[in-house]
Protein backbone atom coordinates (compact mmCIF):
# COMPACT_ATOMS: atom_id res chain seq x y z
CA UNK A 1 0.00 0.00 0.00
CA UNK A 2 1.94 3.33 -1.51
CA UNK A 3 0.84 6.39 0.53
CA UNK A 4 1.96 9.69 -2.00
CA UNK A 5 2.17 13.06 0.47
CA UNK A 6 2.26 15.69 -1.99
CA UNK A 7 4.87 18.71 -0.88
CA UNK A 8 5.40 22.30 -2.06
CA UNK A 9 7.53 25.32 -0.77
CA UNK A 10 5.34 27.13 2.14
CA UNK A 11 3.30 23.53 2.90
CA UNK A 12 2.24 23.61 6.93
CA UNK A 13 4.87 20.84 8.44
CA UNK A 14 2.07 18.95 10.71
CA UNK A 15 -0.44 18.66 7.76
CA UNK A 16 2.01 16.11 6.24
CA UNK A 17 3.56 15.29 9.54
CA UNK A 18 -0.06 14.38 11.11
CA UNK A 19 -1.11 11.59 8.22
CA UNK A 20 2.61 10.59 8.39
CA UNK A 21 3.04 9.38 11.70
CA UNK A 22 -0.47 7.64 11.88
CA UNK A 23 -1.33 6.33 8.17
CA UNK A 24 2.33 5.25 7.66
CA UNK A 25 2.54 3.11 10.42
CA UNK A 26 -0.07 1.04 8.93
CA UNK A 27 0.81 -2.97 8.12
CA UNK A 28 2.64 -2.93 4.91
CA UNK A 29 2.08 0.80 4.31
CA UNK A 30 5.19 2.57 2.50
CA UNK A 31 5.12 6.10 2.50
CA UNK A 32 6.72 8.77 -0.80
CA UNK A 33 7.21 11.92 -0.10
CA UNK A 34 6.16 13.53 -4.00
CA UNK A 35 6.52 16.87 -6.18
CA UNK A 36 6.85 18.84 -8.69
CA UNK A 37 10.61 18.84 -8.11
CA UNK A 38 12.99 15.97 -5.99
CA UNK A 39 15.01 17.73 -3.14
CA UNK A 40 14.56 19.83 0.34
CA UNK A 41 10.93 21.83 0.43
CA UNK A 42 10.95 24.57 2.99
CA UNK A 43 7.87 24.61 5.37
CA UNK A 44 5.67 28.10 6.06
CA UNK A 45 8.31 29.22 8.59
CA UNK A 46 10.81 28.71 6.37
CA UNK A 47 12.96 27.12 9.26
CA UNK A 48 11.81 23.51 8.47
CA UNK A 49 12.17 21.65 5.36
CA UNK A 50 10.88 17.93 4.11
CA UNK A 51 12.44 15.69 1.25
CA UNK A 52 10.99 15.00 -1.70
CA UNK A 53 12.63 12.25 -3.03
CA UNK A 54 10.32 10.91 -5.85
CA UNK A 55 8.94 13.31 -8.53
CA UNK A 56 5.85 13.42 -9.97
CA UNK A 57 6.15 10.92 -12.98
CA UNK A 58 7.94 8.62 -10.45
CA UNK A 59 4.25 7.94 -8.71
CA UNK A 60 1.77 7.16 -10.59
CA UNK A 61 -0.67 4.76 -8.88
CA UNK A 62 -0.62 5.14 -5.04
CA UNK A 63 -3.23 3.83 -2.86
CA UNK A 64 -3.52 6.91 -1.08
CA UNK A 65 -3.32 10.62 -1.87
CA UNK A 66 -2.33 13.35 1.16
CA UNK A 67 -2.24 16.63 0.03
CA UNK A 68 -1.37 18.73 2.62
CA UNK A 69 -2.25 22.45 3.03
CA UNK A 70 -0.30 25.83 3.87
CA UNK A 71 0.27 29.21 2.32
CA UNK A 72 2.24 27.90 -0.79
CA UNK A 73 -0.78 25.86 -2.18
CA UNK A 74 -2.21 29.41 -3.86
CA UNK A 75 0.63 28.59 -6.45
CA UNK A 76 -1.23 25.59 -6.92
CA UNK A 77 -4.57 26.50 -7.62
CA UNK A 78 -4.41 27.24 -11.23
CA UNK A 79 -4.35 24.49 -14.19
CA UNK A 80 -0.53 22.69 -14.77
CA UNK A 81 1.54 20.01 -13.92
CA UNK A 82 0.34 19.53 -10.53
CA UNK A 83 -3.03 19.80 -10.87
CA UNK A 84 -2.94 17.18 -14.07
CA UNK A 85 -1.01 14.52 -12.02
CA UNK A 86 -3.66 15.07 -9.33
CA UNK A 87 -6.49 14.28 -11.03
CA UNK A 88 -4.39 11.41 -13.15
CA UNK A 89 -3.55 9.73 -9.55
CA UNK A 90 -7.01 10.40 -8.75
CA UNK A 91 -8.27 8.14 -10.61
CA UNK A 92 -6.79 5.06 -9.83
CA UNK A 93 -6.64 5.67 -5.60
CA UNK A 94 -8.59 4.03 -2.75
CA UNK A 95 -8.71 7.31 -0.91
CA UNK A 96 -7.62 10.80 -1.86
CA UNK A 97 -7.23 12.90 1.40
CA UNK A 98 -6.01 16.31 2.42
CA UNK A 99 -4.96 18.62 5.34
CA UNK A 100 -6.28 22.36 6.33
CA UNK A 101 -6.00 24.14 2.98
CA UNK A 102 -4.98 21.18 0.94
CA UNK A 103 -8.70 20.69 0.26
CA UNK A 104 -8.57 23.88 -1.79
CA UNK A 105 -6.04 22.10 -4.11
CA UNK A 106 -8.42 19.09 -4.52
CA UNK A 107 -11.53 21.43 -4.66
CA UNK A 108 -9.52 23.13 -7.47
CA UNK A 109 -8.90 20.33 -9.10
CA UNK A 110 -12.42 19.24 -9.71
CA UNK A 111 -12.56 16.31 -7.36
CA UNK A 112 -15.32 17.77 -4.78
CA UNK A 113 -17.39 19.07 -6.84
CA UNK A 114 -20.87 18.36 -4.94
CA UNK A 115 -19.13 16.85 -2.25
CA UNK A 116 -19.06 17.91 1.53
CA UNK A 117 -15.85 18.59 2.85
CA UNK A 118 -13.85 21.24 5.41
CA UNK A 119 -10.85 22.61 5.54
CA UNK A 120 -9.10 25.33 8.19
CA UNK A 121 -11.91 27.36 9.25
CA UNK A 122 -10.18 30.57 7.90
CA UNK A 123 -10.68 28.35 4.36
CA UNK A 124 -14.67 27.30 4.58
CA UNK A 125 -15.95 29.94 2.73
CA UNK A 126 -13.60 29.02 -0.39
CA UNK A 127 -14.99 25.65 -0.89
CA UNK A 128 -18.28 26.85 -2.63
CA UNK A 129 -16.55 28.41 -5.22
CA UNK A 130 -15.62 24.97 -6.72
CA UNK A 131 -18.66 23.52 -5.74
CA UNK A 132 -17.91 21.78 -2.22
CA UNK A 133 -19.91 21.70 0.17
CA UNK A 134 -18.28 23.25 3.58
CA UNK A 135 -18.82 21.53 6.56
CA UNK A 136 -17.30 22.61 10.02
CA UNK A 137 -16.76 18.83 11.02
CA UNK A 138 -13.26 17.82 11.68
CA UNK A 139 -12.62 15.07 9.81
CA UNK A 140 -14.92 14.28 6.75
CA UNK A 141 -15.78 11.06 4.83
CA UNK A 142 -17.46 11.87 1.40
CA UNK A 143 -16.77 8.39 -0.85
CA UNK A 144 -13.03 8.08 -1.03
CA UNK A 145 -12.27 11.65 -0.34
CA UNK A 146 -11.64 12.26 3.24
CA UNK A 147 -10.81 16.26 4.06
CA UNK A 148 -9.34 17.94 7.48
CA UNK A 149 -9.82 20.39 9.05
CA UNK A 150 -7.01 22.48 10.52
CA UNK A 151 -3.57 21.43 10.76
CA UNK A 152 -3.51 19.25 13.96
CA UNK A 153 -7.04 17.61 12.75
CA UNK A 154 -4.43 15.83 10.27
CA UNK A 155 -3.91 13.60 12.93
CA UNK A 156 -7.57 12.92 13.62
CA UNK A 157 -7.89 12.40 10.14
CA UNK A 158 -5.19 9.80 9.85
CA UNK A 159 -6.31 7.35 12.56
CA UNK A 160 -9.99 7.68 11.43
CA UNK A 161 -8.68 6.66 8.29
CA UNK A 162 -6.14 3.70 9.69
CA UNK A 163 -10.04 2.61 11.50
CA UNK A 164 -11.43 2.25 7.94
CA UNK A 165 -8.73 0.48 6.17
CA UNK A 166 -7.14 -1.83 9.13
CA UNK A 167 -9.97 -1.41 11.88
CA UNK A 168 -10.35 0.00 15.19
CA UNK A 169 -7.65 -2.56 16.96
CA UNK A 170 -5.10 -0.91 15.01
CA UNK A 171 -6.03 2.36 14.59
CA UNK A 172 -6.05 2.32 18.65
CA UNK A 173 -2.68 0.63 18.51
CA UNK A 174 -1.15 3.62 16.27
CA UNK A 175 -2.89 6.03 19.01
CA UNK A 176 -1.58 4.99 21.45
CA UNK A 177 2.13 4.42 20.24
CA UNK A 178 2.27 7.97 19.65
CA UNK A 179 0.64 8.62 22.75
CA UNK A 180 -2.13 11.19 20.62
CA UNK A 181 -3.95 12.04 24.27
CA UNK A 182 -4.96 16.01 23.93
CA UNK A 183 -5.13 17.80 26.50
CA UNK A 184 -4.21 21.10 25.29
CA UNK A 185 -4.05 24.01 28.30
CA UNK A 186 -6.28 26.43 26.83
CA UNK A 187 -9.19 25.97 25.48
CA UNK A 188 -9.21 28.61 22.34
CA UNK A 189 -8.96 25.91 19.01
CA UNK A 190 -12.08 27.21 17.50
CA UNK A 191 -13.20 30.23 16.44
CA UNK A 192 -16.14 29.68 18.88
CA UNK A 193 -13.97 29.32 21.58
CA UNK A 194 -11.01 31.40 21.62
CA UNK A 195 -11.23 34.85 23.00
CA UNK A 196 -12.75 37.52 20.12
CA UNK A 197 -10.29 39.59 19.79
CA UNK A 198 -7.70 36.78 19.10
CA UNK A 199 -10.26 35.22 16.41
CA UNK A 200 -10.72 38.72 14.82
CA UNK A 201 -6.63 38.71 14.82
CA UNK A 202 -6.64 35.40 13.23
CA UNK A 203 -9.46 36.76 10.93
CA UNK A 204 -7.17 39.94 10.26
CA UNK A 205 -4.14 37.14 9.09
CA UNK A 206 -6.12 35.10 7.13
CA UNK A 207 -7.66 37.47 4.98
CA UNK A 208 -3.80 38.31 4.41
CA UNK A 209 -2.69 34.69 3.76
CA UNK A 210 -5.26 33.78 1.48
CA UNK A 211 -4.87 37.11 -1.00
CA UNK A 212 -1.28 36.03 -1.07
CA UNK A 213 -0.11 39.10 0.85
CA UNK A 214 1.44 37.40 4.25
Amino acid sequence: MQIAILLYDRFTVLDAIGPYETLGRLPGAETVFVGERTGIHRSDLGSAGLVVDAALDEVTAPDILVVPGGPGQRALMEDGPLREWIRAVDAGTSWTTSVCTGSLILAAAGLLKGRRATSHWLALDQLPVFGAEPTGERVVFDGKYVTAAGVSSGIDMGLALAGRIAGDEVAQTIQLGIEYDPQPPYDAGAPDKAPTEITATMREYGRAVLAGEA
